[in-house]
Parts: C-alpha cells; structure tokens; sequence
C-alpha cells in the first residue's frame, strides 16, 4: 500500500508541474491580432494608414518569434493572421509556415488560415490557388470573381477538411458577394423591423439583396458597432431561424446575448453552436469561461 501510495504521489507531482510549465497565450499577440481585425472592420478603410499598422504589426511578430514568446497554437495562429496581411510572397510564406506550426501543436486547430495563406501564397507567385478562398474585383463597382484556381489538386473532401466551401457552394458565395447589401436598405431608410419583415419574404436564390447566412450576420455585426445592441440581436436571432443547422448564427447571437448581459440565453446559444460543431474553440472557451 505504502509503494502505490508514493507512486501516485509522484504521479500527482508530475501533473502538477508539467500543468505549471504549460505555456500559456501570449496577451500582446492576442491584442496585435485584435487590432489587425478591427482595422478591416470600419466602414471606411483608410488603406495607407492600414499597411503602416501592418508593417510594424509584421516588425513586432519577428521579434517576438526571435524571442521565443510565440509558443502555443493560438500564439502561431494570431502571427500567422498578420503575415495573411503582408502582401507578398514572403509575408504569405510566413503566414503557411506558422500556420503549420499551429496545426502541429494542436490538430483540432481551424485550418482555414492555412488553406487562405497557402492560396495567396500560390497566387502572389502567378499560380492558381487550389482551395478557391480568394476573390478579387478589378476596381470600384465592378464584379467579384474568384481568382484563377486550379480545380483539379485537391477535392471537395479536403476543402470541407480545412473549413473551406465545396465548387458548388463557392458559386453561392460569388452570387451572394455580388448581391445588395442589406445596410443599403437602412441607408435608404428602412428600419431594423422593416428589414427583417423584407428578409422573411425574399427568396434565397433569386433576391437581389445578400440575404445568405454571412450576408444576415455582417449586417448583423454592423448594426452593433453602431451600439444597437437590441435590433442587432433581433438580426442575429433571425438567422438561427433561417439557418437553423449553421453554427455561427448561433455563436454571434450568443455573442449577443452575453452584451446585453442575457448570460444564460447567451451561454445556452454557444452550447447549440459548440453542438452543431464541436471544433468551434471560440464557443468552447466562452461556455468554460462562464461554468
């Protein structure tokens, strides 16, 4: 008794140290990552304001990488993100290489960064992308298209594996970038109610107006930077009705919730989200962070 005792007290004692070595999050990559974002999520994007932020973003990852202080898989990910931005064959090199090293760390890693680094990479040295996540427009008011892409490397299968969607629904998503924005209905003085009334009634497949899943949830996240907590979250609720099997209607209505301190409506949100994908972190954490 005396000798498994002591064995599982050695025992203990290794868990308890390798939990204290653990690395954990690096915070300044975390805000750096924060800050690449809001930059892209104004309105109005001053686009030579944004590459200095984005040089100097660039000029603090390397130090921090010469430094040893990007370790974990979120760490690699948030550094990969800035090197998404660079705008060369270098930066985007950077960004495939990290975004590896994230996978490998943690291989429930979102592998979508690296299918888009590997793309723009591809691209950037006058090669089709193979996963298809980039798209290009040839100046103001003219029409997205996807860029050139090389449709035979890999499969459907492997495009689903990295987060990425199937040919088929890539022609949805040109169809829906090309469509009306539903802030021009707003802009054009409709109200928050009024929209969702028009929503309810237009078709998916034949409207002029952008009414899929990602055009409701932008509409959605532009009604709250404009601090309308309520009517934003009357838009988000509306798409978990119109996209009842999509997990991020139910991850940015829990998002929501939470803002307007509707905690348990909010927690419960994310666990529908985290139930419809069980790979979606953001909803993990959140549920863990509110036990």
């Amino acid at each position: 008794m005396k000798k498994i005792g002591l064995t599982l007290l050695c025992l203990g004692i290794i868990t308890i140290a390798y939990t204290q070595d653990k690395p954990k999050d690096n915070q300044e990559l975390i805000e750096i990552y924060k800050n690449d974002q809001a930059d892209r999520q104004t309105d109005n994007i001053d686009w030579n304001v944004v590459t200095k932020r984005d040089n100097l973003r660039e000029i603090r990852i390397y130090e921090l990488l010469d430094s040893n202080k990007v370790q974990t898989s979120k760490d690699y990910h948030n550094a990969a993100m800035i090197f998404q931005h660079g705008g060369n064959s270098t930066a985007y090199g950077m960004a495939v290489k990290l975004m590896r090293k994230s996978i490998e760390l943690d291989s429930t890693a979102n592998k979508w960064l690296l299918a888009a680094a590997i793309d723009r990479y591809r691209l950037s040295k006058g090669e089709p992308q193979i996963y298809g996540t980039q798209f290009i427009r040839y100046g103001q008011g003219k029409p997205w298209e996807r860029s050139k892409m090389d449709t035979t490397i890999i499969s459907d299968i492997e495009r689903k594996e990295y987060g990425v969607e199937t040919l088929a629904e890539q022609k949805v998503k040109l169809k829906s970038m090309n469509s009306k924005k539903l802030s021009e209905l707003l802009e054009d003085g409709k109200t928050v109610n009024e929209i969702i009334g028009f929503i309810k009634n237009e078709e998916v497949a034949t409207s002029q107006y952008d009414i899929s899943e990602n055009g409701i949830n932008s509409f959605g996240y532009k009604i709250l930077r404009n601090d309308k907590k309520q009517d934003a979250l009357n838009i988000f609720k509306l798409n978990t009705e119109m996209y009842p099997d999509k997990y991020n209607t139910f991850d940015s209505y829990g998002e929501c919730l939470l803002l307007l301190g509707r905690k348990e409506d909010g927690i419960n949100a994310y666990k529908k989200s985290l139930e419809l994908n069980p790979k979606n972190k953001n909803a993990e954490t959140i549920i863990e962070q509110n036990k």
